[in-house]
Formats: structure tokens, C-alpha cells, sequence
């Protein structure tokens, strides 16, 4: 039995405290958050405790693991002191929006030999997860392209996008790892391209809205990715490999797999998720699977606190291609 600490009770902490409890070898003893209502609701419906204080989950000796879900802001400081207190650790993505401070994190918690699992979650839908056996198991023949579609259904509030880091760092970042995931190989040559589709207002606050990258790898595939942060039709994520004996697509999905014909419309389908949670409820449990069982059997969890930090790394290089207009070359 893994018990768990959760620091973090907002909306994804609290679908994290019900995944945790709806795990046979999980069990959710402790929630913290600052706003304490919040700790509270989701201490009543799972039956943890509230804690007045990180450190009071951090000191008990029967707390295993904790799962990080509080502001980004946050997170180094907690994944220093969990780690130096031999917790293992699952820590929504980034670590931090800022490369420096990620590195000097890594230096703080270099000779803590605890698991440490950064949340990009979409490694972990079954689609995605399928594309990237086909890329490197030779089934499409020779990798040769990645195009990766991301686009959300609508644009955050600005109070929110004024702290995110920008688009690269905040959004963008879930692709970056998905392309090194799929490609099982780094990015070496990265050129990025973006504007204010969506709404002129995101120039004020430094930001664009829409963005789009041609990327090389080190073996010299090409990587495409599209992202807005508005798609009026829903949430829309996909991943296509194209290679040298054909192509695989992880598509869209819908609540259904039904398709409806009438004499007005031909092939109407549901809507697509308007949520990240709904699109990617699989994906969470799986991550949390993962991590659960590869603690216990002292296994490498994934993705790890290297690749939360090179796709930060890619995030950078992106921010610093849109600002000069050029390509930007990055040494492994």
C-alpha cells in the first residue's frame, strides 16, 4: 500500500484525490492546501485528513509518496523538501517556468535517490501511447515526419495568462515532451512562428495566442507543431507519425463512437471534449497507475524530472526563436 500526501486540492487535485482512493494499492492519508475549505472538501469525500502544514505530511514516517498539484510557483520548493524527506514524488507539469530554477532544484535534490515523476499525462492515453510504439517498433517502416495538433476550446482569463510563463511554457510544453516521446530522440533544430489570432489583447501582456513550430531531430526527422488557444469546435489533440511504409493517427475523441445520418446531415458526430480532464481521464489514471506500481516494485518512473526539464528547455528555445525570428540550435 502506497499512502499519499497531496499538496494541491484545486480542480486537479481533487481528481488526483479520487483517482488515488479508487487505487487498490493506494490510499490518500493527508491534503494540503493554502485555501483551506478546499483541503477540506476533498478530505470529506475521500476520508484523508487535512494538515495545517506541508511539513506536518512530510515528517509522518507512514506517508510513501505525495502527489504535487498546487501553482507552479510551488512546485520546486516541494519537490525539494520531499524529496530530502524520502517521498517519492509525482509533480504536475512544469517544474517551474523557469529553466534556472529547475536546474538549481536538480542540484539541491541531486543525492536524494527518491522517484520523481513529472505529469505529462498524454504520454499515458492509450492513442498517443499507440503512436509512439508504431514510430520507433518499425511497424510505419522509417520515421520520417511528426505533426502534432494541439488547440484548446477556448482562451484562458488573462489574470491566468499573465503568471502561465506564455504559451511555450505553459501549453505548448505538453507537445514538446509528446514529440520527444513519439520520437524517443532529442530535438536539435527548432524554429517558431506566432500572432494574435485569437485576440490582439495577448500582445499586452507579451503573449501570442496562436503558434507554430518546424522542429529537427538529431537524426534529422521533421517535427511540425500547430497550437491555439481557441478551437470553437472543442478540444482538439492529434498525433500523426508518418513513415517510410505508411502512417498512424491518433485521432480526436468523442464521449461516443456513434455516427448519425439523417436526410439533413451525413456522418454527425458527438461533440468533441471541451475539458483537458474529460479528453484525458484515461491518461490521468493511467500516469497514476504507473507511478503506483513502479514505486512499489522500485522500478523508473516516467516521464522523469530529465524529461520535464528538457521540454522546459524546448519551451525556452521556442520563446527565444518567436522573439528574434530565428531558428535556434540546441546542444544536448
Amino acid at each position: 500500500m502506497l499512502n499519499f500526501a497531496l499538496f494541491g486540492a484545486g480542480r486537479i487535485g481533487k481528481m488526483h484525490a479520487q483517482n488515488i482512493q479508487a487505487f487498490a494499492q493506494s490510499n490518500l492519508k493527508y491534503v494540503f492546501d493554502v485555501y483551506a475549505p478546499a483541503a477540506e472538501a476533498v478530505a470529506k469525500s475521500t476520508g484523508a485528513k487535512v494538515v495545517s502544514s506541508v511539513d506536518e505530511a512530510l515528517a509522518d514516517p507512514d506517508v510513501h509518496a505525495v502527489l504535487i498539484a498546487t501553482s507552479t510557483d510551488t512546485h520546486v520548493d516541494l519537490i525539494v523538501k520531499a524529496a530530502k524527506a524520502g517521498k517519492a514524488i509525482l509533480c504536475e507539469k512544469p517544474i517551474d517556468l523557469n529553466t534556472a530554477t529547475v536546474n538549481a532544484c536538480l542540484e539541491q535534490i541531486k543525492d536524494c535517490p527518491v522517484p520523481i515523476q513529472i505529469g505529462f499525462n498524454r504520454r499515458y492515453d492509450p492513442s498517443h501511447a499507440a503512436i509512439a510504439k508504431a514510430a520507433q517498433d518499425g511497424s510505419i517502416g522509417k520515421l520520417e515526419q511528426v505533426i502534432i495538433t494541439s488547440r484548446d476550446p477556448g482562451m484562458a482569463p488573462v489574470e491566468y495568462l499573465k503568471s502561465s510563463g506564455g504559451i511555450f511554457r505553459d501549453m505548448i510544453i505538453h507537445d514538446f515532451d509528446m514529440a520527444r516521446f513519439v520520437l524517443n530522440e532529442e530535438i536539435v533544430e527548432l524554429q517558431a512562428f506566432g500572432g494574435a489570432m485569437v485576440d490582439e489583447k495577448i500582445t499586452e501582456i507579451g503573449d501570442v495566442d496562436s503558434v507554430m513550430l518546424i522542429m529537427k531531430s538529431q537524426s534529422g526527422r521533421l517535427i511540425h507543431i500547430n497550437g491555439s488557444r481557441r478551437a470553437i469546435y472543442g478540444y482538439d489533440q492529434r498525433v500523426e507519425a508518418f513513415g517510410s511504409e505508411g502512417m498512424v493517427i491518433s485521432n480526436n475523441q468523442t464521449p461516443t463512437s456513434v455516427t448519425r445520418f439523417t436526410k439533413e446531415t451525413t456522418q454527425v458526430q458527438d461533440p468533441l471534449y471541451n475539458f483537458f480532464i474529460d479528453r484525458y481521464v484515461d491518461a490521468y489514471n493511467l500516469q497514476l497507475t504507473s507511478f503506483i506500481e513502479n514505486v512499489l516494485a522500485k522500478k523508473p518512473v516516467t516521464p522523469s524530472f530529465e524529461d520535464g526539464r528538457r521540454a522546459q528547455m524546448l519551451a525556452d528555445a521556442a520563446q527565444q526563436s518567436l522573439e528574434t525570428g530565428q531558428k535556434v540550435t540546441l546542444s544536448w
